[in-house]
Parts: structure tokens; C-alpha cells; sequence
């Protein structure tokens, strides 16, 4: 699956363009194929995605490698990481391909979910109900659960008896454990408690 999201995202890039919005803030297709090429193949630079100290030396090997004539950078990304990485692709891209080719494709208006196979929903909710979900409601002042209309259920942030429910497939909420807004779920509980769990700061 990392592999065949990796292969849909370049060619959702292609199409887009490269001045095209994400949903990665101010970020365009060119910017978002530069932080991809950085994070898998730049280990000087990339520790600055997750460490601030580091972050300035990113922001300057980012802004280089930009520059590259676009189908360059579509070139990488297509490759993937080193071959001394490549045996951990699964493990480390499967969340950041979905996430990242998500983030082309709703960045342009009139979007719509794609269908996913069941197999793939059920490997983004193993990704999802561990470390993912409860790194991205850690901040929420009420407990959160979220749920798939199969009805599977995991306690995202446990947080007293005030609580919200966010359900929808492990696609849609994998994305709003991502700090994506654009996404197809219902949510239940007092309204306020609603907005807020929608409002935070949901980085991972």
C-alpha cells in the first residue's frame, strides 16, 4: 500500500501542477515534493522536521532542493528513499503517503473521499489507534473516541465524562488525527466540546 500511495501521489502531483495548494499550510505541490525528497534522502537536514534546533537547516535544504526543475522532483519522489532504507518503506511511508497524497488531492476544491479497499481501511486503523491517535487529542480537555461505522472503537485521549465521538472510516480519521479538517465524519456530543475537539492543535 505505501508503494501504490507513493505512485498515486506523484501522479496527483503531475496533474496538479506544481504551484498547486496542499493542505499543509502554505505549502504547494513543489514545497511538499521538496519536504518528501528531504525527509528521504537528506539525513543531514531531515531531524529538523521533528527537532526546532534543527529546523533552520532544514528550511534551508528545503528551499534548495525546490528549486529542481519540477519533474525532478517527481523523479525522486517516484524512487523513494535510499536502498538502505527501502526495507522500512512499509513501516515508515505507509501513513505519510496516504496522509501527504490526501493532501493534493483535497487541496483543490471539489474533492471527494476515494474508496479504499477494506484492506487498506483496516491497515490506516492499525496505524491509527496507537501512538497516532492519542499524539493527536493529547491536548484535548475531553475525552475523545473514535469509530467506524463497523463498529470498532478506540479511546483516543481519556480526559473525564465529557466526551466526543468522531466516526467515520479509519481513512477519514486518520486525516483529522493528522490535523486535516477536510474530512467526511460525524460527530457526536455537547456542541462546544464538538468545536473544540475540531479546533486543536492536532500535530502529530
Amino acid at each position: 500500500m505505501a508503494q501504490r500511495e507513493r505512485q498515486g501521489l506523484v501522479r496527483t502531483m503531475a496533474d496538479a501542477g506544481p504551484d498547486a495548494p496542499t493542505l499543509c499550510g502554505e505549502w504547494t505541490v513543489r514545497d511538499l515534493a521538496a519536504h518528501l525528497i528531504v525527509r528521504e534522502r537528506r539525513l543531514d537536514a531531515a531531524p529538523g522536521i521533528m527537532l526546532k534546533p534543527f529546523a533552520a537547516r532544514l528550511e534551508k535544504v528545503m528551499h534548495k532542493v525546490a528549486q529542481r526543475p519540477f519533474p525532478d522532483l517527481l523523479g525522486k519522489v517516484r524512487t523513494g528513499p535510499p536502498f538502505y532504507l527501502r526495507p522500512l518503506d512499509s513501516l515508515m511511508n505507509l501513513i505519510e503517503m496516504f496522509v501527504h497524497h490526501e493532501d493534493v488531492r483535497r487541496g483543490a476544491p471539489g474533492w471527494e473521499p476515494r474508496e479504499l479497499p477494506s484492506a487498506d481501511e483496516d491497515r490506516l486503523w492499525k496505524g491509527l489507534k496507537g501512538l497516532a491517535a492519542r499524539k493527536a487529542y493529547r491536548s484535548s480537555p475531553v475525552t475523545v473516541v473514535l469509530a467506524t461505522p463497523d463498529g470498532r472503537r478506540v479511546v483516543a485521549h481519556q480526559a473525564g465524562a465529557r466526551t466526543v465521538v468522531l466516526t467515520g472510516l479509519p481513512s477519514e480519521l486518520l486525516l483529522h488525527a493528522f490535523g486535516r479538517n477536510e474530512v467526511r465524519l460525524e460527530a457526536s456530543g455537547a456542541p462546544e466540546d464538538v468545536e473544540t475537539v475540531h479546533a486543536l492543535n492536532r500535530s502529530v
